[in-house]
């Protein structure tokens, strides 16, 4: 039998369910979904881990961030989270619609000396809410709060009134792509748009300080110096990259067929036609491309790693987080090859990670970085990553197998319960019209 033909079958069994039991269906309606719950905010104190947060360590720094990342990464497997869950990101924000890093007491009103507002925790907690559905209220306040406090030069620094810089200003943009607004058309009274602010920070042929890193043409800045200077900077690359191709921390995966674009290095000219400083000619995805290419030739200096100096300590170390962030923004420029290998490189070295055992926000870059390339987000190297996120926090309200199970009951066989329901109305069918006969054949 075809697939049409089946589904056909059971349409038709599932009438004579509703037919049959409509009586019942109306005494026990069903419950609300998970994904249409309305906003109870979480009550917690000082004293204990609140209800519904993701990870056992101090969330101080980090709970609205590991949060946010947890949800992203549930989603990005297709999984549904925990309605306390959401609630509790949901609860964390002030009444101007920003976030801080962590709000002991959500009930209390935000202050400002205690616990600041901290753009980066609010785009990112943007970003996860507009991705699980259902908070547009929150969503639309945030993006408010971070239009408010937009910088002339049309970015954004760590908090209000600071320094514009490529990382927030950055995840301002995949906020607001996620939000399904235009970066190129969200700008400051009088200044710049977000992609202006964000190429500032590239390190081009004339920049100032270009002399300083040779090599380092196309990576991106954290910010500049007092003197105006760039340094090349890993972590604010792979940020910029992802934005500058208006992304945020779910881009589209790729198909499977799609073909690997290779990365183009940014080419300085000598003598009187060097490049005056000003930008990569091409706009920003030129950007993007000339950043990936300064990704991909430092990873694989590396053997497909970055490296990093903790603090205290002159031995350099792999860097996990920025080498995972460096994949989704590589994947998501087409750069198949070279995400790949860094992806590799990051399931081999797995078990090395500490964080990866335990810390949800660790968990969550892996699995974002396995969809990015078009792996499966729930899995790398042979690890399920979303169970260890599920250990870490509240159990999602579905898993993706639910919905493979419901596909399958609804497309590929007919369940028994169908034919056991068609028995019985034909079986009624049957006694009704014996019933019929036996009334007209009585004298």
């Amino acid at each position: 039998m075809s697939p049409r033909r089946r589904r056909a079958t059971v349409l038709a069994a599932a009438t004579v369910l509703s037919a049959a039991a409509a009586p019942v269906a109306s005494a026990a309606a069903p419950a609300a979904t998970a994904t249409s719950v309305a906003a109870s905010p979480a009550r917690t104190t000082a004293s204990e881990l609140p209800d519904g947060l993701y990870g056992t360590a101090d969330p101080k720094y980090d709970g609205v961030w590991r949060q946010s990342m947890a949800l992203l990464a549930l989603d990005g497997a297709e999984a549904v989270p925990a309605r306390k869950a959401v609630d509790w990101l949901t609860g964390q924000q002030c009444a101007d619609g920003s976030f801080t890093a962590y709000r002991a007491e959500p009930g209390k009103k935000c202050d400002p000396d205690e616990t600041p507002a901290d753009v980066n925790a609010t785009a990112l907690a943007v970003q996860a809410l507009a991705a699980v559905g259902g908070r547009s209220d929150a969503v639309r306040e945030g993006l408010e709060w971070l239009d408010s406090i937009q910088n002339k030069d049309g970015g954004w620094g760590f908090g209000p009134h600071a320094d514009s810089d490529a990382n927030s200003t950055s995840l301002v943009i995949g906020a607001l792509q996620a939000a399904g607004r235009n970066p190129a058309k969200t700008t400051a009274e009088g200044g710049g748009s977000p992609y202006d602010a964000l190429l500032s920070f590239q390190l081009t042929c004339g920049s100032k300080g270009i002399e300083d890193a040779p090599g380092a043409q196309g990576a991106f800045a954290y910010q500049p110096d007092k003197k105006g200077r760039l340094a090349p900077n890993n972590d604010a690359t792979a940020a910029a990259v992802l934005a500058a191709l208006g992304e945020g921390a779910l881009p589209e995966p790729p198909a499977e067929d799609a073909e690997n674009t290779p990365v183009t290095p940014l080419k300085c000219a000598s003598g009187a036609d060097q490049e005056s400083g000003k930008g990569v000619p091409g706009g920003r995805k030129a950007a993007a491309g000339a950043g990936a290419a300064h990704l991909a030739a430092t990873l694989k200096k590396n053997g497909g790693h970055f490296t990093s100096v903790a603090p205290g300590s002159s031995d350099e170390q792999p860097d996990y987080a920025n080498t995972a962030d460096a994949v989704v923004a590589l994947a998501a420029g087409g750069h198949r090859d070279a995400a790949a290998s860094s992806l590799s490189w990051l399931a081999d070295n797995l078990g090395k990670w500490d964080k990866a055992r335990n810390d949800p926000a660790a968990i969550s870059s892996l699995m974002l970085a396995s969809r990015a390339t078009g792996g499966d987000p729930a899995e790398l190297g042979g690890t399920d990553l979303l169970s260890r996120l599920n250990h870490t926090g509240p159990k999602p309200a579905k898993m993706p197998e639910d919905d493979a199970s419901e596909k399958k009951d609804s497309g590929a066989t007919i369940p028994i319960w169908a034919f056991v329901l068609i028995g019985l109305a034909v079986g009624a069918g049957f006694g009704i019209l014996l019933s019929g006969r036996r009334k007209r054949q009585q004298p």
